[in-house]
């Protein structure tokens, strides 16, 4: 097992495997080079904790020339191969470490790329809020996101303090998301945090992912003890939240867990995520295996597995809804990726047949200037 050469780091989640995967790096070895931790990103700037301390970093030219989209660039929560200047609170990243997890969405807008929301997260607080913003849709969205991450989820209900029939929320959203923890807490009657104990564990890093204004600053300066997010109020006229969490930012509670709070979405537009789709809606699938047809399309057929289901309410329909409308935008989604990379490639082919063309002119140039 390699040795631990960076002790200071273990309080943001440094570990073996981390050590083990920085010594199979091929910057490893390289004069001047260490790990460090994204601990906040704005922008092309970046915020690093090495072994002496946090940093202001940006990639290199190199770095920046050979990435191939944005999901390529560090995000907060990534380890990278850093080389700090000497005699300045600067570096310079040349690398990312493997990621072993990473909570990603389509960019917003028309661009067709990928965004890292955070990276190397262990459990995702999937916050909602239990006032008139509840809303079971945003909750499965955001789970088809995080079961493709690679991480846990856990559906944290905040503001519980602010609804009269907790229970009866709580278990539509268990019917929503079998088998993934759902806690309501409250942050304002202090309620609810012991429950979340067994995530808050030494090492372990934690997301806190959720629409604007449900609270997740709130509840990150709760669990911290501490006043490490600037917080506001909700309007009054629809109960949503005004914006307060600018950028993505890491957080070392005191716990010894670390929190990564980030932006609230009103949106969050999905990114190549089938296998989280599958994964959210199982039940509907497992509901579509019992059909008598195996291209059934659940609409007229007989013996129906999925139509009974709906027919009898054992099914709920807006979910049904729901897992029909997320499929047909990954797979919008889908062929416009393919679309992009057909003339990427043509484009790729039509520069290689110019550079081509350009060599055979420059070629029969040189043979009639030795003819003459």
């Amino acid at each position: 097992m390699e040795k631990n050469n960076y002790p200071h780091l273990t309080v943001f989640g440094w570990n073996d495997s981390w050590q083990s995967a920085w010594g199979e790096s091929a910057h490893f070895g390289n004069k001047g080079f260490e790990p460090a931790r994204i601990v906040a990103q704005y922008s092309k700037q970046y915020r690093v904790v090495t072994e002496d301390g946090e940093k202001i970093a940006a990639v290199s030219g190199k770095y920046e020339f050979e990435a191939g989209g944005r999901s390529d660039f560090p995000a907060v929560g990534d380890w990278v191969i850093a080389q700090p200047l000497e005699g300045e609170q600067r570096a310079v990243i040349h690398a990312l470490l493997p990621r072993f997890s990473a909570m990603t969405r389509k960019e917003a807008g028309n661009v067709v790329d990928e965004q890292v929301i955070a990276a190397n997260i262990d459990t995702i607080f999937i916050t909602n809020a239990l006032n008139q913003d509840f809303n079971l849709r945003k909750i499965e969205r955001y789970l088809i996101a995080v079961w493709e991450s690679g991480a846990r989820p856990v559906i944290l209900l905040t503001k519980a303090d602010l609804c009269d029939d907790p229970d009866r929320k709580i278990a539509s959203v268990q019917d929503s998301a079998p088998g993934v923890p759902v806690h309501a807490v409250s942050a304002h009657m202090n309620k609810g945090k012991e429950e979340l104990a067994p995530y808050l564990l030494p090492g372990h890093t934690i997301a806190v992912a959720g629409s604007s204004g449900v609270g997740k600053s709130t509840l990150l300066n709760w669990l911290a003890d501490d006043s490490l997010q600037q917080v506001q109020g909700i309007r009054e006229s629809d109960a949503r939240g005004r914006h307060t969490t600018t950028h993505r930012e890491l957080f070392v509670l005191p716990t010894g867990a670390v929190m990564i709070d980030t932006p609230g979405m009103r949106e969050l537009q999905l990114w190549d995520a089938a296998d989280g789709w599958e994964t959210t809606f199982a039940d509907i699938a497992e509901l579509a295996s019992q059909c008598r047809f195996h291209n059934c399309s659940h609409e007229s057929e007989a013996g129906c597995a999925v139509k009974e289901a709906l027919d009898s309410g054992t099914l709920d329909s807006r979910r049904y809804a729901n897992y029909k409308k997320t499929e047909k935008e990954l797979a919008h989604l889908a062929r416009k990726e393919q679309a992009n990379s057909r003339k990427a490639e043509k484009k790729a082919g039509k520069h290689s047949g110019a550079k081509s063309k350009r060599g055979s002119h420059e070629r029969n140039r040189h043979s009639l200037i030795d003819l003459e």
